[in-house]
């Protein structure tokens, strides 16, 4: 049975996670993107050259591009998105050129991912993320102000909202909005944002409907798919975090059926899935083991994390081993994929708890600080080394 590629994220020479830290975990492939380049222009050649460069005289390889950020005109159709759509065309051919054959991305509006806290205490004394309702709700209602908001919630939880609110100092409430707003890409929790331009970002999407969203990802897939086909390049859309609507944006990327309507829509290998076993297994009426066998041949990139839900909405990081993600099923199931590909799917751990040193250092991304996602990749290890050499005995 062909085993899967073990990688490794790595937000590039900045990042407080080295690539010689990353050569210490047993991955062999980077995860990462030029990120000092703005949305919507050209990857130049020589930029992918010198980060590759860089990649491989630390023994790594570069395996998968995360991401190439789509242009949030691209997603709502509007101003020079067909402008923007041919840069992007470029980027995949540039990317080619040096070698690099797995472009992941997603079409979330605005926010690339939604958490209300960044350092939630876990009970072994880590910290990890978590999306809480009620937190999540007083900062729409009562912080940002939309007015749509109220339909969304009802008047329990309107209450309950304007209780926690009311439980915050000035503090705490600018915390909560940097953690929510640290889902921007290039978002930071550095400073507190603004509010007011990021009431324009949702006010641009105020006639973008699913049904229209949708439309302009398929219409963008069209025009990219058969790009990438010809240049021997695999595309890995990442599903929708948290996988349902949020701050009355849609989202398209959450269910099977979501996935399907890709798939049927551009059917082309190069159109492909970043499987985020965290992302859907937020929704529980999402079957993973039974979706990875659905659309096996066409996952090339797995994101493997456990997030642990409750009734009430809310959901936390929980360690990789442990939650709502059946991870056995999920790696065997993973790995009959690949055998059935003839490929080594690359996947990487995703979102560790922040634990030991990690607790004490001045600086981690959120969810990429280096112990904890050490922590998984081993377990994951552990799990897909178990699963192989039991299927060989």
């Amino acid at each position: 049975m062909q085993a899967l590629e073990q990688t490794w994220r790595w937000y590039g020479p900045n990042d407080p996670v080295s690539l010689t830290d990353i050569r210490q975990t047993g991955a062999t492939g980077i995860v990462t993107a030029l990120h000092h380049i703005p949305n919507g222009e050209i990857w130049p050649v020589a930029d992918i050259t010198e980060r590759k460069v860089m990649i491989e005289a630390a023994g790594l390889r570069w395996s998968v591009v995360e991401s190439i950020p789509v242009h949030e005109d691209i997603k709502r159709a509007s101003g020079n998105y067909q402008n923007y759509i041919a840069n992007y065309q470029q980027s995949i051919r540039n990317l080619a050129s040096c070698g690099i054959t797995i472009v992941t991305y997603n079409f979330m509006p605005i926010l690339d991912w939604s958490r209300t806290h960044l350092n939630q205490r876990m009970p072994d004394g880590s910290t990890g993320l978590l999306f809480d309702r009620t937190a999540f709700a007083a900062f729409e209602l009562y912080l940002l102000q939309r007015p749509a908001a109220y339909d969304t919630y009802n008047p329990d939880e309107q209450e309950a909202a304007k209780t926690y609110l009311d439980g915050l100092d000035t503090v705490a409430r600018e915390g909560l909005v940097r953690n929510i707003i640290a889902g921007l890409p290039g978002g930071t929790t550095d400073s507190v944002p603004n509010l007011d331009h990021f009431r324009s970002l949702l006010a641009s999407y105020d006639e973008i409907s699913a049904q229209t969203l949708r439309a302009n990802l398929v219409h963008f897939l069209k025009a990219i798919v058969p790009v990438a086909a010809e240049v021997g390049v695999k595309l890995a859309i990442h599903p929708d975090d948290p996988p349902y609507p949020l701050l009355g944006l849609p989202r398209v990327v959450s269910t099977a059926a979501d996935v399907a309507h890709l798939f049927q829509s551009v059917d082309d290998p190069a159109n492909g899935l970043c499987f985020c076993t965290g992302s859907f297994g937020v929704r529980a009426d999402n079957d993973l083991p039974q979706m990875i066998a659905d659309f096996g041949d066409r996952i090339h990139f797995a994101h493997l994390r456990a997030t642990k839900r409750d009734a009430a909405g809310n959901f936390f990081e929980a360690d990789h081993l442990d939650g709502d993600v059946d991870m056995y099923a999920v790696m065997k199931t993973l790995l009959h994929s690949a055998d059935q590909q003839g490929v080594a799917i690359p996947f990487r751990p995703d979102h560790g708890h922040k634990m030991l040193d990690d607790l004490t250092k001045t600086r981690t991304n959120p969810g990429y600080s280096a112990i904890g996602r050490l922590r998984g990749l081993a377990e994951l290890r552990g799990l897909m080394m178990g699963i192989l050499r039991s299927n060989t005995s």
